[in-house]
């Protein structure tokens, strides 16, 4: 391996762990930095952007806040908790599905965070150790 490559690899992973030390808008700064030095530095030829990802991104976004703005989540948590409420000791299989619906519902699996409290709540008022409808729920939500 030459050592141009090897310092290339010492600039991303020095950028990557700037940025997490940094957090948040740092990450993205630190990013920019180390692309900046391969550039420029290295003479490396720049990437186009991912267009599309980023639109995506902006669209789920946009239709997350509409959501939020119409009251959309909130009615969908209500119908999600009286689901929830209603079976409290089939908990560890209702929680799960209803997770899933509600992430393919939304469109986005950040919807799903709201959800997090009820399972708790209903899990704990019924004497059922909470980190399994949790665990089992959030995997269900990824999978949405």
């Amino acid at each position: 391996m030459q050592w141009a490559v090897v310092l290339q690899i010492i600039v991303v992973v020095g950028a990557i762990i700037l940025g997490v030390r940094m957090g948040g808008i740092g990450l993205g700064l630190w990013g920019v930095a180390g692309v900046g030095i391969l550039v420029f530095v290295f003479g490396l030829p720049p990437g186009s952007p991912p267009g599309s990802a980023m639109l995506i991104i902006i669209a789920v976004i946009t239709a997350a806040g509409a959501m939020q703005a119409a009251g959309g989540i909130d009615f969908l948590v209500q119908v999600a908790t009286k689901i929830i409420q209603k079976n409290p000791k089939q908990l560890n299989y209702i929680a799960p599905l209803v997770s899933f619906v509600f992430t393919v519902a939304a469109g986005t699996s950040n919807i799903f965070y709201p959800l997090l409290p009820v399972i708790y709540q209903t899990a704990y008022d019924n004497n059922i150790r909470p980190e399994r409808p949790l665990a089992t729920a959030t995997v269900a939500n990824v999978y949405g």
